[in-house]
């Protein structure tokens, strides 16, 4: 059975397709819950709400975690509230982007 740290590690390895940065390091990921069915509930916002690139994230997303053992089906909920910021960055993140932590 998938556990929430499967699809954490996961999510840690896909990029933003704009800035080549994890989307769990850049903070995107607000929520992951995992069913006794294997069914996998990701929450997650944007940078900003008029974000194109979206469509092509949660194909990512969906496609990787779907290919974790014991998972049946993703879906993902967008949410603008709280609404990121910078200060939701781990560090690796604000290293890679050059940003002085």
């Amino acid at each position: 059975m998938a556990t929430k740290k499967d699809i954490i590690d996961i999510l840690k390895t896909i990029p933003d397709p704009e800035i080549n940065v994890s989307l769990w390091d850049l903070g995107l990921i607000y929520k992951v819950a995992v069913g006794k069915k294997g069914n996998v509930l990701i929450v997650m916002t944007l940078t900003s709400i008029g974000c194109p690139l979206f469509s092509t994230m949660e194909s990512l997303i969906k496609e990787k975690v779907g290919e974790v053992s014991g998972v049946t089906s993703v879906d993902i909920e967008l949410t603008f509230d709280p609404p990121w910021t910078m200060d939701k960055m781990t560090k690796t993140a604000k290293m890679e982007l050059g940003m002085d932590i």
